[in-house]
């Protein structure tokens, strides 16, 4: 019997300098009384919670605040805000800050339609969410991980150590994706660098996996040569607006390549590694790209060649094998360029490389990897990884 293939995009997408202002009519227009407003202390501190309030008192929208989400965040936080969700009444959800405040609105929404507690809808065939999430508005301040307009939460198990996937189907997208560059500019460089580059990863590993589409494929390939072209300039000058504008446009296209499936080894590295030590996950998942694309080339050759064109390698005259060649070293310049934090330095030791490579061949996004993986070979990609930036 044919398989055959999805790929959905349920989420309404607008975007504009200055587009929180029309964050109250969205709301409206999605029939809401009583969103609850999900964040985290980074963006109150950076005054981001009161440029989204402003425009919703202006529109006399009732709102709640549930503003304690942290990075990496954990079943127990999901399901307070579930709680606090349920208590106050609330019909909608405004998901405000990076990855992890969109993943914990999203997750949020996925208890508050179908119950229990959010540790109940970890993937699984068959899909456990049955039920879409209330009317939800995602509003990114990073460029990173395209949480707007992903059918996916990442969510922290602490008892297990890991990081699970909650999604891979539309009732978890986000009803209308809002983005405002403008909300960007204030970044710190680092986080510019490590959002900027989990952009990179998804739109490489979506684009390389064996899941890949031509919907997919073709996303993929504008976000990595936006952020070929202007990462390092967001990086460099964090108020240039155009750059700040086509990196929001990156991640958002990274995002949408993830489509109902995964990615490969890098995510897979990443998220398992990610519920062993409490670090950023751009980061992370950058430091391991690298290494991982140095395995990958072999499977998938003339993408990796088209990926060099991408980033805007010269590859006149090259062979498809060292043009693929190119692709990796364009990566591991860029990861240089913009001061990813080694593996040390994100508090991981050499001696923890068998653990951690177990961990991640289990981690099911090892699934759609373009070339054959084991535990030896993942052992082997860390290695690579501890020895960059030495």
């Amino acid at each position: 019997m044919t398989q055959l293939r999805t790929f959905e995009v349920p989420t309404v997408m607008k975007h504009g300098l200055g587009a929180i202002g029309s964050l109250a009519d969205e709301v409206k227009s999605l029939g809401l009384k009583r969103p609850l407003l999900v964040t985290d202390p980074g963006c109150v501190r950076a005054g981001l919670l009161e440029r989204a309030a402003v425009p919703l008192k202006a529109g006399n929208v009732a709102y709640v605040v549930f503003d304690r989400v942290a990075a990496n965040p954990g079943i127990a936080l999901v399901d307070e805000g579930a709680a606090v969700y349920a208590a106050e009444g609330c019909d909608g959800l405004i998901g405000l800050g990076g990855g992890s405040a969109m993943d914990t609105a999203k997750a949020i929404g996925v208890v508050a339609s179908n119950g229990g507690s959010i540790l109940d809808y970890e993937w699984a065939d068959p899909q456990p969410i049955r039920r879409r999430i209330p009317p939800t508005i995602c509003v990114p301040t990073t460029a990173g991980t395209g949480s707007e307009v992903t059918l996916w939460a990442v969510i922290t198990d602490p008892a297990r150590q890991i990081k699970f996937n909650v999604g891979g189907a539309a009732e978890i997208g986000a009803w209308v994706a809002l983005i405002d560059p403008l909300l960007t500019v204030g970044l710190p460089a680092p986080v510019t660098a490590a959002t900027g580059m989990d952009a990179l990863a998804h739109a490489i590993e979506c684009y390389t996996c064996a899941y890949a589409q031509p919907f997919a494929d073709a996303v993929a390939l504008l976000a990595m040569e936006y952020v070929g072209q202007y990462l390092r300039v967001a990086y460099a000058q964090g108020g240039n607006v155009e750059a700040r504008y086509k990196m929001s446009m990156a991640a958002m296209l990274g995002g949408m390549a993830y489509g109902k499936e995964s990615a490969g080894a890098a995510h897979a590295m990443s998220q398992s590694a990610g519920g062993v030590h409490d670090v950023p996950h751009g980061a992370l998942t950058a430091r391991v790209l690298g290494p991982v694309m140095e395995y990958n080339y072999l499977g998938e050759p003339h993408k990796f060649a088209r990926i060099a064109q991408a980033l805007g390698e010269d590859v006149r005259g090259l062979s498809v094998w060292q043009a693929a060649e190119r692709a990796c070293a364009a990566v591991n310049r860029l990861i240089e360029d913009v001061e990813i934090p080694t593996m040390p330095a994100m508090g991981f030791s050499e001696d923890e490389i068998p653990m951690l490579a177990r961990i991640a061949f289990e981690d099911p996004q090892t699934v759609g990897n373009p070339r054959d993986l084991t535990e030896e070979a993942y052992r082997g990609i860390y290695g690579r990884a501890f020895e960059r930036g030495k």
